[in-house]
């Protein structure tokens, strides 16, 4: 029987015995109906797995004994960075979670001249935590252990300028220079893809993009949705050079 595995920001080591958060906790208990005996598998992002076992279940509080450690290899070995233009509501959850579970390495949200979503400092500060949390629960569901890294949302120029150098860059372009058969290795920093919002990428943004040095992938005639888009460019890209 496969264990329910959660997400957790806490040192974890075996022999370690530890009150969980209660985001957590309220999952296990009250979503999973989990009770004291019962093993789970958690989970930091360090690349290993903790299997554990509830010990105690309170009103106030939630403990778990880590009962072992077991290295989990399952990244791709083809690092990629998402650049996406915010998406409103379920439509960046849904990026967030399939790319994950496509495994992406790092995700950027980004501020275009079409973004719709607005966002002031208090709003993005908890749509973080919410992106962050979302990803999370989806390497749970997929069975990774390392996390992919969200930052918090940039303008699109401080985007492009904090890109790991000589990284492949690239944007979706139905006229652009490079095809998927013309990839041939995968580059040692990784690939970034540069995704617009819903409006789509402005001539300003295509000008930014392009003294970044990004250039157009043809992904096929037809014009993608935002939310659609990067997962067919990402899963394209692990078919051609990851470990799909």
């Amino acid at each position: 029987m496969r264990l329910t595995r959660c997400a957790v920001e806490l040192p974890l080591s075996p022999g370690q015995t530890l009150a969980l958060p209660e985001e957590t906790a309220n999952h296990l208990v009250r979503v999973m109906r989990m009770r004291e005996g019962e093993g789970c598998v958690l989970f930091n992002g360090d690349g290993n797995d903790y299997a554990a076992t509830l010990t105690s279940i309170g009103k106030r509080e939630v403990r778990v004994s880590i009962d072992s450690a077991q290295p989990v290899d399952n990244e791709s070995p083809l690092a990629i960075t998402l650049l996406q233009g915010i998406a409103r509501g379920e439509k960046m959850d849904l990026i967030l979670q399939k790319a994950t579970e496509l495994g992406v390495a790092r995700i950027i949200p980004v501020n275009a001249e079409r973004t719709e979503v607005k966002l002031d400092a208090a709003r993005a500060e908890k749509r973080l935590a919410h992106w962050r949390s979302v990803v999370g629960s989806a390497c749970g569901q997929s069975g990774r252990a390392r996390i992919p890294q969200v930052d918090a949302p940039l303008a699109l120029a401080a985007a492009a300028t904090s890109l790991p150098a000589d990284s492949l860059r690239l944007t979706l372009d139905p006229l652009g220079e490079h095809r998927l058969a013309t990839l041939q290795a995968a580059p040692a920093n990784g690939v970034v893809v540069a995704i617009g919002p819903e409006g789509g990428w402005s001539p300003r943004d295509r000008q930014q993009l392009a003294g970044a040095g990004f250039q157009g992938l043809q992904l096929g005639p037809r014009i993608l949705r935002t939310e659609t888009a990067g997962l067919a460019a990402i899963a394209a890209l692990q078919a051609r050079l990851g470990d799909l």
